[in-house]
């Protein structure tokens, strides 16, 4: 039987009702944010989030911290792009270029912070800067377009049109969006690697001397945040018909803030993927009822720092008060 009182003990459960007052708000002050047109462009133009998002989820969880994964977007998708445009291929070989890429600079990351034993934050901050000077210096910063009709067309199952006379279904974003994140569930909670990863989050020290090898659980979540951000490319640029090499900086942010937003503890070990997935819901929302409200672009950032801000400080809190009851 449910037990009610447990609910209240769950970072989630304060995240869906923040999430249905919020859209309860936003139907009575708009008239199309519950449109299914709105709802379903919604949930596209915030795939790259949720999936970039599920990358950062595993790096934190494991202890680690990923600054660089848009610069890393940026190049996977100008070395996809460019070999697309030159050769042609398919959507399987797009995701499998990108993804490879990524997963190759997220490597490197690992091998940096493990090796170099400097926090994190400071290679991967580092690393974004390398990475976005050297693509824009070796792309001149020109962008990349006219691509191939079954690239802009994308694919789509389960389509249907709604009352509006407009198309709908499961289109390459949401598809992307939904296999990321049931592959990464079963990672966390289904697998050996994903124990592993939660005990190095949770005390590295004491991982490493029940046998975990810790430099190879670096590379896997380093590298898999990296393939994630080839795969996010992957979608951007089918979504926008174009690349453009700093289309993704200062994305970092906003990926942050859902993830931290969802419960996911800074310093490792806690959190759950489904907190993850609504502060990814709560962010697109909020964002998009800011547009529908005509609030300037601006704010948007503002709100997403104050997000960051007010998650942190909720999460250090929760923490404190859990290890003051185990004392």
């Amino acid at each position: 039987m449910l037990d009610i009182r447990s609910l209240f003990k769950h970072h989630e459960f304060y995240l869906a009702v923040l999430i249905v007052l919020l859209m309860t708000g936003l139907n009575v002050g708009t008239t199309d944010f519950m449109t299914l047109g709105n709802i379903f462009d919604m949930t596209v133009s915030s795939a790259i989030l949720g999936i970039m998002a599920c990358g950062l989820f595993v790096v934190l969880i494991a202890g680690g911290i990923d600054i660089s994964f848009p610069a890393t977007a940026a190049i996977a998708q100008y070395v996809m792009a460019s070999y697309i445009l030159a050769n042609g291929g398919n959507f399987t070989l797009a995701f499998i270029i990108a993804a490879a890429v990524g997963s190759l600079l997220g490597i490197l990351n690992a091998v940096l912070v493990y090796r170099l034993k400097v926090p994190a934050i400071i290679i991967t901050i580092a690393m974004l800067n390398v990475y976005f000077g050297l693509l824009i210096y070796i792309s001149n910063g020109e962008w990349l377009y006219g691509f191939p009709e079954w690239f802009m067309e994308g694919t789509e199952l389960l389509s249907f049109t709604g009352n509006d006379g407009y198309d709908y279904g499961l289109n390459l974003p949401i598809m992307a969006l939904l296999i990321t994140i049931i592959f990464t569930s079963l990672l966390m909670n289904k697998t050996r690697i994903g124990r592993q990863i939660y005990a190095m989050g949770g005390n590295s020290d004491a991982a490493g001397r029940i046998g975990i090898n810790l430099f190879a659980l670096h590379l896997f979540v380093y590298g898999y945040m990296g393939a994630l951000a080839g795969i996010a490319a992957v979608v951007q640029t089918q979504i926008t018909q174009s690349v453009a090499p700093n289309s993704l900086m200062g994305f970092e942010l906003t990926v942050l803030a859902a993830v931290v937003l969802g419960g996911a503890s800074m310093t490792g070990g806690k959190g759950t993927l489904l907190g993850v997935i609504l502060g990814v819901a709560l962010l697109a929302i909020l964002k998009n009822g800011l547009t529908l409200l005509n609030v300037p672009s601006y704010w948007h950032t503002v709100v997403t720092g104050l997000i960051i801000l007010l998650s942190i400080s909720i999460t250090a809190l929760n923490e404190k008060r859990q290890a003051q009851q185990e004392a």
